[in-house]
């Protein structure tokens, strides 16, 4: 009996090996009470767009573990956030449109102003 186990446990893949191969996840999600609800972002991942989020929107990909670069901008600012992820990992990031400093007294004034970008990670 022993032998048969220990041929089993030879031939089986190595629970490392299942776990290093386990893809990564980063979802993106523009659900915050704090965005201003107005326009559209623009979501890029290592230099890939892979979404544009409206409010109440969320997008996920499958990443290889390692460095990764997200990107969020609303096409006048921009935010880029680093971060590394291990094997099977799930990163969650709120992407955020905002007001900000000037925002609404150059709003009274002109009749537009800026709208910031925040990224938080919620993990």
């Amino acid at each position: 009996m022993a032998a048969v186990l220990e041929t089993v446990m030879e031939r089986s893949p190595k629970w490392d090996e299942l776990e290093d191969s386990l893809p990564a996840s980063l979802t993106v999600t523009r659900t915050s009470e704090r965005d201003i609800k107005q326009r559209h972002l623009i979501v890029s991942v290592d230099s890939e767009r892979v979404a544009t989020l409206l409010f109440g929107d969320s997008v996920t990909r499958d990443l290889e573990a390692g460095p990764h670069r997200l990107r969020v901008s609303n096409t006048l600012v921009w935010k880029t956030v680093e971060f590394t992820l291990r094997p099977g990992e799930q990163a969650y990031f709120e992407a955020i449109s905002r007001s900000g400093f000037g925002t609404y007294p150059m709003l009274f004034v002109l009749g537009v102003a800026p709208l910031y970008v925040s990224v938080n990670r919620m993990n």
